[in-house]
């Protein structure tokens, strides 16, 4: 694999919000995600589960609920009392409507996607319509006292089932009264405290399903208004439902990080009578699991430990492999790291502020793997705090280190940094061109003499930057035919010559910086792309897809190059197609050309073009399998692919100069000690 000095950084303090809310679409086979500090997220799982879009969260727009309606449209309501279509092109809001009874607990849709209902803190129940460009309000339901907390539509759509705090009430959608009220713990003696209706599932049958505080889940038969049974799933609260297409699996969440499946089975084989089992807990999340869903194929849960699982039904997959594998996701599947090479700093994005840091130095040299004293501590050096309720969208610093950007919704930033010995100043640059809204990626040109933008509809502006703090607009590119999509990924060649774009309809855009126009268009595959960069020596574009693909595209000859059709007829190794994490960033040794660096979260690889690629007898991971042997059987088992599994989670890697690497790691532990305390379990032998 070659030597490099190493920088590890521990100290990027991200600390990833909670999921609060899920929503599952099966006909686009996507999941919408909402966490705590109202980032809304969407996850392709068809495209090997890669979040595909981002909206950033704004601190006055909390998300309680979120749902699928109409065409692929996705609504989000909470606190704030508003209920918000999201612009999924655009990666904003497309509209508001406020709902008009406080905070906003519920939202429902309907089976076809035609109607909303929301539950609002003042106990009332409002219908609406789904419009083209919005919601248009229809009427209020029976308003009893009480907030609200969880609905649910019959699959008919001709009753709504609503819970609260000790009721449970089935509503008639025609005439909008009251048609059931049950009271959840009418058959409990002495009851102490209130029970917290926490969620509720409507099934095609006469049954209704509540998961309460109390840690039950029930089965009411809302015709009579009777108990038909009852699991006591946890000492605490059952958090929440979720019910299979099928409606003979439930999956349960529960405070105390663990999730139940109730399946609906035969007391006997060949009975026709069938009744609700309790699986055993998986305890897959350490707090709250806020939210679940129960897919056609999966059991997907959200807890407020920042961790979406996704776990596979063994009876639904085909083959007992790759494809049932148990998955969690904790980072983001882009970037929030950036690093100016040439001035040794690293730049960490978080909410809604930025830390730029000064990489510590040695004079030591050692061993393999030895760590080596430090000469100089990593500094702090600037925080720059983002005004307003808006989260930060993107963020860049440029290679000598002397400009940062950054943007927000509606507000675009640059800043132009001044180094003196130890002292430090920053000067935010004035009558920054205001096209630039929204900024989705920035990107520095090499020399720093240029930041790129990526913007709505597939645009990419080129800033020219100017001495001694200004900047003035350049040029626009634009893709051949207009796009909705936003620009998600960036590359810039070394020499200053190309820019390539990727939007989210993941077509890959080339344009010549020389004449400023469109240069050609990637050659279409059926996949996300993950991460992209240009090679400084040969402008070959290398791009990694979702489902671990990898190809090398030459931008001056407009085709793939020979090694990548020679790795498309031979085909990767099964191991490298079977990861569940995807390469997040590219970049390339100047030492040595036929060197492209890759990592995920879990691995960083060194691909060696030089080298003939492992089938799938070899083993792939054999760096530590090769030290051993002597040189003649070494070269034996060489292969492009040498892998380091030593740096975990992984959130950011890259070349500083041809002998330094620098890797930001995040440890999963470092997380949990910030998150509150979760619910106390009492252990067998404690």
């Amino acid at each position: 694999m070659g030597e490099f000095e190493v920088h590890r950084v521990r100290f990027f303090g991200l600390v990833p919000a909670g999921v609060r809310c899920l929503a599952w679409q099966p006909r686009s086979a996507r999941l919408a995600l909402a966490r705590t500090d109202g980032t809304v997220e969407i996850y392709n799982f068809a495209a090997n589960y890669f979040q595909e879009k981002v909206i950033p969260g704004h601190d006055a727009r909390s998300v309680e609920a979120l749902c699928w309606a109409g065409a692929d449209r996705l609504f989000g309501a909470g606190l704030g009392g508003a209920v918000t279509e999201y612009d999924l092109a655009r990666l904003g809001t497309s509209c508001s409507v406020d709902g008009g009874g406080g905070p906003i607990w519920s939202m429902a849709a309907n089976g076809s996607g035609t109607r909303l209902v929301i539950g609002c803190e003042d106990g009332s129940i409002k219908l609406f319509q789904v419009v083209p460009g919005g919601i248009q309000f229809e009427r209020n339901l029976d308003r009893r006292k009480g907030r609200i907390l969880c609905l649910s539509w019959h699959p008919s759509d001709s009753h709504i089932a609503a819970g609260s705090i000790d009721i449970l009430r089935v509503l008639d959608v025609c005439s909008g009264q009251t048609v059931q009220r049950i009271m959840v713990n009418y058959h409990v003696q002495k009851v102490q405290r209130e029970c917290v209706v926490w969620s509720v599932v409507f099934l095609a049958s006469s049954t209704i399903v509540t998961s309460d505080s109390f840690g039950r889940v029930q089965f009411w038969d809302w015709q009579q208004g009777t108990l038909v049974e009852s699991h006591t799933v946890s000492t605490s609260s059952a958090l929440s439902l979720a019910v299979s297409e099928k409606e003979d699996s439930i999956i349960v969440g529960t405070s105390t990080g663990a999730t139940y499946q109730l399946q609906l089975l035969p007391v006997r084989v060949g009975s026709l009578e069938k009744r609700w089992v309790r699986t055993k807990p998986f305890q897959h999340h350490t707090h709250d699991v806020r939210a679940v869903v129960h897919s056609g194929t999966a059991l997907i849960s959200g807890g407020l430990d920042a961790q979406l699982v996704i776990r596979s039904l063994m009876e639904k997959v085909q083959k007992k492999g790759y494809e049932a594998a148990l998955r969690k996701f904790t980072f983001p599947h882009r970037r929030l790291v950036s690093c100016a090479r040439k001035a040794r700093l690293l730049l960490f994005q978080f909410t809604q502020h930025l830390e730029l840091w000064r990489l510590g130095s040695t004079d030591k040299t050692g061993k393999d793997g030895e760590v080596l004293p430090l000469r100089s501590m990593p500094e702090h050096l600037v925080q720059l705090k983002s005004k307003g309720p808006e989260h930060i969208y993107c963020s860049c610093v440029s290679p000598c280190g002397s400009w940062i950007a950054y943007s927000t919704a509606s507000r675009f930033h640059l800043y132009r940094l001044q180094y003196e010995g130890d002292s430090i100043s920053i000067a935010k640059v004035p009558k920054v061109p205001k096209l630039l809204l929204p900024a989705y990626q920035l990107q520095f040109a090499a020399d720093s003499g240029s930041l790129f933008v990526a913007s709505a509809q597939g645009a990419v502006h080129i800033l020219q930057l100017l001495e001694p703090g200004g900047c003035k607009h350049l040029h626009t590119l634009r893709p051949p035919s207009e796009t909705p999509e936003a620009i998600y990924l960036l590359a810039v060649s070394a020499d200053g010559h190309w820019v390539a774009a990727v939007g989210g309809d993941w077509a890959i855009h080339v344009y010549s910086l020389k004449c400023f126009k469109h240069h050609c268009t990637v050659p279409t595959y059926s996949c996300a792309v993950t991460a992209l960069a240009i090679h400084p020596v040969t402008n070959n574009l290398v791009i990694a897809y979702a489902d671990q693909q990898l190809f090398e595209f030459s931008i001056p000859e407009q085709q793939y190059t020979a090694w990548s059709r020679m790795v498309q007829n031979c085909g990767l190794h099964r191991l490298w197609l079977e990861r569940d994490t995807h390469i997040t960033h590219i970049t390339f040794n100047p030492k040595n050309p036929s060197h492209i660096l890759l990592h995920d979260v879990y691995m960083f690889c060194v691909l060696d073009k030089s080298l003939p690629l492992p089938d799938n007898s070899a083993l792939l991971l054999n760096q530590s399998t090769l030290k051993q042997l002597p040189e003649t059987a070494r070269q034996r088992q060489l292969h492009a692919f040498k892998i380091c599994k030593k740096f975990q989670p992984l959130l950011f890697a890259d070349l500083l100069d041809e002998n330094c690497l620098v890797v930001v790691e995040r440890p999963v532990m470092d997380i949990k000690t910030q998150l509150p305390l979760p619910v106390q379990q009492k252990k067998f032998g404690t």
